[in-house]
């Protein structure tokens, strides 16, 4: 009997360690899914990949070389509020030569990827990142490359 009470109170327990699931985007069933996509995100918009390419520093020494929380705090107030549905950020090594230097500046790289819908405002909110980022870091570029795309969620 006394075991027995024990066992109780331990599932109890346990379960009151349970929390509720996270919501998953998969679907519980796959014989489901279509290739309709998301209706939010029609498929006949007019798409464009924008790849915006950022230095982070130069890959010898640490005088330049944006810290990791500062590229997050970039991250947060300059680019998630104007593409709040989503992007991705990949780590790069570039080079950059000046005119008329010798040698090539070694670069760590940040590349932004935004899949966009071709609109005035989307063109005007890659420009102020562009701008935000040059004001913070004193950079006189960012790299845009900008093509169409064909796109389907």
């Amino acid at each position: 009997m006394h075991s027995r009470f024990l066992l109780a109170a331990l599932c109890l327990a346990v379960a009151g360690c349970v929390s509720a699931p996270v919501a998953s985007v998969h679907t519980k069933d796959p014989s489901s899914s279509t290739l309709q996509g998301d209706a939010s995100r029609p498929a006949q918009a007019q798409w464009v990949r924008t790849e915006l390419y950022f230095s982070v520093g130069p890959l010898e020494g640490q005088e330049g070389v944006i810290s990791p929380a500062r590229w997050r705090a970039f991250l947060d107030q300059e680019v998630t509020p104007r593409f709040p549905d989503g992007f991705s950020v990949l780590d790069a090594y570039g080079q950059w030569r000046d005119h008329g230097a010798k040698e090539p500046e070694r670069l760590g790289t940040k590349v932004i990827v935004i899949l966009h819908e071709d609109t005035p405002q989307h063109g005007n909110d890659i420009e102020a990142i562009r701008l935000a980022w040059k004001r913070i870091t004193g950079d006189l570029s960012v790299l845009r490359l900008s093509q169409p795309a064909q796109v389907s969620f």
